[in-house]
């Protein structure tokens, strides 16, 4: 197939070195124990509607956290129905294992969400004192102090966040000692400029147990294991405390109980397989067989299991399911892509690790030191592993998802509290959205994948967190499927549409979905598997699935794009290490296999796929290390057409090109380039553009709904509350 393409212009500290036997762990952090001996589990087909009290029951065992001994909503509940809580205020709860993981994998998103006025707090879950030796560049190697290299990673935090706040770096803050569920206490630091508010949270358990294993993937991974705390040197807490794995998900509950934030960012909690040498391995910290520290897979695991247990104790008996979004973030995965941050936003986000880092020579006032100086000097930028280069999102793609009424409405289906739900226009080109109506199915990934039936019926499609749990209990997730069962009517129960992997460790490396409708009514689910490359299902004109089938082709990163041309082929594209990946139909109605386009130029990030008016696709996305977006144009109506030629730009499809370097999101609309100038701000960058539907009777997708007045855009903001942006009426 021909192409064309144009632009369009508009230094880690000790827990990340990974040298030494304190790095290395018998058993991934991640891998439940005995996940090899252990075959696939029954695909559960049922999940919701329609289920007796039995029947619920017995379906609910397969979403399990060990329960508390002393409490008992521990589980997750997918049935439908359940009231929505209305968020009285914004804040942003960040759970990290180490202090700077926020800046080196959450940046840019948590200054432009801070910088809008939104509250954080920060919940710190390791002491960070990794081996104890704070190095300072060019001097001999200190003695290991691990109570003052814990307290200086804390001023290095600090000071970061003052500086973020407008205010000098040795701002004094308000420290207090406060008692956490179960009578556990912790050190937390809080700093008020104006509205604006940060609150540092350190749990501070070790790193490493006294008999040398790894700290919390150990207390995730082992029964009857306690893990004991370090006391910061300075701190007002003196005294040591120790937590048990229910200890830890139930304190990680509390605090989400008690805070009670809109949005919540994580680590990645299942890491892809990276199987790298040894040495390689050993020098970036990664846990062997996988792409990230196991204190970061350990925590974003607990993460979960304590967002699960705070939906399951609030809506207990008739309570609501707290609104709040979940943003789980890549680690150490960014050292193996393609960088995608542009010189100005890797400027920024590179700055604030530099009062983070501090300096030796600093008279900021704190015992143990005043910063992390194995980061400081700008070592960052010249770290060769490139962490703070990139900020990759675990679960990416479109939140809400946008739809059309027959009547006209718009109506939007994405996640809160871990449930689906779905959003409705309160009339026909109002802009308003109504309440949300729970359709239940959690626990579930942040991003839903959705395709129209030719009869306007809808389809969901969810990565569900089917099960995850430690201590060597099932930890697994699937794909499921949620469908109306009249244009615009009610939904049937949820379906299971299983893993296309057999093992529950490789099922857990999965992506999210991604869904297409053809001409002829198939409906074509995609998503990025264990390997890498792409697997698939397709679901008969008659309702029938296929089995699922791989389609090859990796490595690709997830944030697949999927398009149906004007002969009725099926494409999907997916960004790879080396070029953009591309899967398409000889004919329409025809199997989906991978295409050898001529290399397409290196992304770095995901692309976007829309249809062209000549029968052809066009393809957008950034290249690496830039904010310019490059346009890929394959032209012709069957493979290995030549390029075609547009004479008018205006008649392309409205396309998403992500955010600028503002954060602001960007609209190509008839060859300009249009940026969402108000409103709050964006969660998680372009994954938040909508992907809708036409009127029922239309099964033609695109990146953008639209009624009389032009495109329409959606997202989620701070408050997790939806919002609608018609560019049209402000030109």
């Amino acid at each position: 197939m021909g192409i064309s393409h144009t632009g369009i212009s508009e230094g880690p500290g000790p827990d990340h070195q990974g040298s030494g036997p304190a790095h290395q762990d018998s058993r991934p952090a991640h891998q439940d124990a005995g996940s090899a001996r252990r075959g696939p589990g029954p695909s559960r087909r049922l999940l919701l509607a329609g289920l007796g009290t039995a029947a619920a029951a017995a379906a609910l065992t397969a979403c399990s956290v060990p329960a508390s001994p002393h409490r008992t909503t521990s589980t997750a509940d997918p049935m439908p129905g359940k009231a929505i809580s209305i968020a009285r205020h914004d804040r942003l709860m960040q759970i990290l294992a180490h202090p700077d993981d926020d800046m080196y994998f959450m940046n840019p998103d948590t200054q432009r969400m801070l910088d809008s006025g939104t509250p954080l707090v920060c919940v710190y879950v390791t002491g960070g004192e990794a081996t104890g030796i704070n190095v300072i560049a060019g001097q001999p190697r200190p003695v290991p102090d691990k109570p003052a290299y814990s307290s200086a990673r804390h001023q290095g935090l600090r000071q970061a966040y003052a500086v973020q706040l407008g205010l000098p770096p040795f701002t004094q803050w308000q420290k207090e000692v406060v008692t956490l569920r179960g009578g556990r206490r912790a050190e937390v630091n809080t700093l008020i400029r104006g509205t604006r508010r940060v609150e540092l949270v350190f749990l501070n358990t070790a790193m490493h147990t006294s008999h040398g294993r790894l700290g919390l993937p150990s207390l995730w991974s082992d029964r009857g294991l306690s893990l004991r705390t370090v006391v910061a040197e300075g701190s007002p807490l003196q005294e040591a405390d120790s937590y048990t794995y229910d200890a830890m998900v139930d304190v990680l509950t509390g605090l989400m109980a008690q805070y009670r934030p809109t949005v919540i960012h994580t680590l990645d909690p299942d890491p892809d397989i990276q199987h790298s040498p040894t040495a390689v391995r050993r020098k970036d910290s990664e846990q062997v067989g996988y792409s990230d520290h196991a204190d970061h897979t350990a925590t974003a695991s607990f993460s979960w299991a304590a967002m699960i247990r705070w939906v399951a104790e609030a809506t207990q008996g008739k309570g609501e399911v707290p609104a709040f979004v979940a943003t789980s973030y890549r680690g150490y995965y960014n050292r193996h892509w393609p960088k995608n941050l542009s010189p100005k936003v890797l400027a920024q986000k590179a700055a604030n690790l530099l009062p983070y880092g501090g300096n030796e020579a600093w008279n900021c006032g704190n015992p143990g030191g005043c910063g992390d100086y194995n980061v400081g000097i700008g070592r960052p930028l010249t770290n060769k592993k490139g962490w703070v280069r990139s900020t990759h999102y675990r679960y990416p793609g479109p939140r809400p998802v946008l739809a059309t009424e027959q009547d006209g409405r718009l109506v939007g289906y994405g996640v809160l509290g871990l449930h689906a739900v779905r959003w409705s226009e309160t009339a026909p080109g109002s802009g308003q959205w109504g309440t949300p109506h729970d359709l239940g199915g959690g626990p579930l990934a942040p991003t839903i994948g959705a395709a129209a039936l030719k009869d306007g019926r809808q389809l969901l499609f969810a990565l569900r967190f089917s099960s995850i749990a430690g201590h060597g209990a099932a930890n697994t997730r699937e794909i499921v499927l949620l469908q109306q069962r009249t244009p615009g009517g009610k939904f049937a129960a949820w379906t299971g549409l299983g893993n296309p992997e057999s093992d529950p460790d490789r099922g857990r490396r999965i992506g999210v979905p991604v869904a297409v409708t053809d001409r002829a009514g198939q409906v074509h689910l995609f998503i990025r598997d264990a390997a890498q490359g792409i697997s698939t299902r397709v679901r008969s004109t008659g309702g029938s699935w296929s089995p699922w089938r791989s389609l090859g082709g990796g490595q690709i990163q997830d944030g697949l794009s999927a398009t149906v041309d004007s002969a009725g082929r099926v494409h999907l594209f997916a960004s790879g290490r080396d070029t953009v990946h591309h899967w398409t139909q000889a004919v329409a109605g025809g199997p989906v296999a991978l295409y050898p386009d001529p290399l397409l130029p290196l992304p770095g990030d995901f692309p976007t796929a829309t249809a062209a008016p000549d029968g052809g696709v066009d393809v957008y996305y950034r290249r690496p290390a830039t904010a310019a977006t490059t346009h890929v144009h394959l032209g012709g109506t069957r493979p290995g057409a030549r390029a075609g030629t547009r004479a008018d730009t205006r008649a392309a499809e409205p396309t998403l090109l992500g955010q600028d370097d503002r954060g602001r999101i960007q609209l190509l609309l008839n060859g300009k380039v249009l940026r969402r100038t108000e409103g709050v701000v964006p969660l998680a960058g372009a994954s938040l553009l909508a992907e809708g539907a036409r009127p029922a009777g239309t099964a033609k997708t695109a990146g953008t709904a639209g009624d009389s007045s032009g495109p329409t855009v959606a997202g989620l903001g701070p408050g997790a509350l939806p919002w609608l942006w018609r560019p049209v009426r402000e030109v």
